[in-house]
């Protein structure tokens, strides 16, 4: 007899159909697992063994045969135990086989048959839904996968608890969807002091998700700023909770089945590597800035990351998403972030202060700034000089305008653009390009001399220009106006100066 029991294989954010076939037969006392799995999967023969062993019962002294077909996809990770383990139990007659092919299942056991939670389970109770199947998960991931709509949810504790549920003596209830929180925001701009024009240039950032650099010298406000944004953005539609939960359930990072409905806030340190930045690893994982998908990516002291690391950002921030290639597989994980750099002008950092600059400047400045390549700054639409706070300014009482008045104006100009994109799949001015980016941003005739000007003048690339582009209709967004006018290619233009380096 061969018991089959339904489970999956994630492919980044595909679940594929997996199914897991236990066959025990005649012959010497055998476990085998085959199927092109890893470690991981074929050390589940002694989780499931001590499993079976904690509730007393034993393995037959016969050849058992696990095979997880199809055959050609590799299988990573330890949610095959609870599958392979129901699938014993059916091919031994413990639990009725017919009954389990209704079901899609997940989960790692311990030596103690506890069920232990497993990354992806949002991704496998949608596939289960998608097929009209039910999902028998970890009881602690009953809530996430509860998220998925109609799908019958079996959350077990343990596999005891599981078989006396099959049995009919103990159901075990049906778990709710978590509660989808949003936290507090790390900073308000009530807390910077001065500093207008970078203000304002986090407006417009917030306001059509544009990426943005600030350059300072230490101490004034560049990492506060950033910290800010959070606060001023929009939260997430129900459908965009639903894409970045996704990513945050295949890295294992969605808590108490919770869904994320603030936008993500990553700050990963200056040492990640280009594997913790983009994704991959041994066993392929999303990499930070898929974990801040639809969100925000700050790099906080920039020229102090690996060129290369940096350099592999810059597809990400033109496709808004990460292939990563293996020789058995292609995975591709969503990456439509706003990236947030923050730098200073120099390793000392006070290039423009003579009296605390080192005696290597400018030369100094030249060095440091040349560890970021031309094509990565030119995808940053915002370049903003922050000057130095003042001991006039730090005694100043907080700004009248905090964090929910710019968020207001930034949730107006949002609203624009959603009622403008709605029939094309595009989110925020940032995304528009083509056709779509010269029907909705091209600048009236005064507006148009300007940047053909400017373009010549400053060199701008065609990545620049359309970048322009975007940035004004943003300006014009928030100011209200229809069309793009001369005044708001001017304040586009003026944030690009930095990006005159191609």
């Amino acid at each position: 007899m061969v018991a089959r029991v339904a489970t999956v294989a994630f492919l980044g954010l595909e679940a594929r159909a997996v199914e897991v076939q236990v066959q025990v037969s005649p012959g010497l006392p055998r476990f085998n697992v085959v199927g092109l799995a890893d470690k991981a999967v074929t050390e589940s023969r002694e989780r499931v063994r001590g499993a079976l062993s904690a509730i007393g019962l034993a393995l037959p002294p016969k050849h058992i045969a696990v095979n997880l077909s199809p055959a050609d996809l590799p299988k990573e990770g330890s949610h095959y135990d609870l599958p392979i383990a129901l699938g014993l139990l059916g091919a031994m007659g413990v639990i009725d086989a017919e009954t389990l092919a209704s079901y899609v299942v997940v989960g790692e056991l311990g030596l103690d048959a506890r069920v232990a939670p497993t990354p992806g389970v949002l991704l496998a109770a949608l596939h289960a839904s998608e097929r009209e199947l039910g999902l028998i998960c970890p009881v602690a991931q009953g809530p996430e996968a509860a998220w998925a709509g109609s799908v019958e949810v079996i959350a077990a504790p343990d596999l005891l608890s599981l078989i006396g549920h099959f049995k009919g003596g103990s159901p075990l209830p049906t778990p709710k969807p978590g509660e989808a929180t949003v936290p507090a925001p790390i900073a308000d701009l009530k807390q910077v002091k001065g500093q207008e024009t970078a203000k304002r240039a986090l407006e417009i950032a917030a306001a059509g998700g544009h990426n943005l650099l600030f350059s300072g010298p230490p101490g004034a406000g560049k990492s506060l700023m950033a910290a800010c944004l959070p606060g001023i953005l929009p939260d997430l539609t129900p459908a965009e909770a639903l894409e970045v939960s996704m990513v945050a359930s295949v890295a294992g990072e969605l808590n108490e089945g919770r869904l994320i409905r603030a936008r993500p806030f990553r700050s990963p340190h200056h040492s990640a590597s280009m594997a913790a930045l983009v994704g991959g690893g041994l066993r392929v994982r999303p990499g930070e800035v898929s974990l801040a998908h639809l969100g925000v990516l700050f790099l906080d002291e920039l020229p102090e990351f690996q060129r290369g690391v940096l350099d592999s950002l810059r597809q990400p921030l033109e496709t808004g998403k990460v292939t990563v290639a293996r020789a058995n597989a292609h995975v591709t994980f969503p990456a439509r972030v706003q990236l947030i750099a923050a730098m200073n002008p120099c390793r000392c950092g006070h290039l423009g202060d003579a009296a605390l600059a080192c005696s290597r400047a400018p030369k100094c400045a030249t060095d440091y700034q040349a560890k970021l390549s031309g094509p990565l700054l030119d995808r940053i639409d915002l370049h903003v000089e922050v000057a130095a706070v003042s001991a006039a300014d730090l005694v100043l009482p907080p700004p009248a305008e905090g964090s929910a008045e710019v968020a207001a104006r930034v949730a107006e100009a949002r609203a624009i653009q959603t009622d403008r994109y709605a029939a094309h799949g595009v989110r925020t001015n940032a995304e528009a390009d083509g056709t779509l980016l010269d029907d909705v941003a091209t600048p009236d005739d005064a507006g148009r001399k300007l940047l053909a000007q400017a373009a010549e003048a400053m060199r701008l690339s065609a990545r620049g220009y359309h970048r322009v582009l975007r940035v004004a209709r943003t300006i014009a967004d928030l100011g209200g106006a229809e069309s793009v006018g001369r005044i708001h290619v001017a304040e586009a233009l003026s944030y690009r100066r930095r990006a005159a380096v191609n």
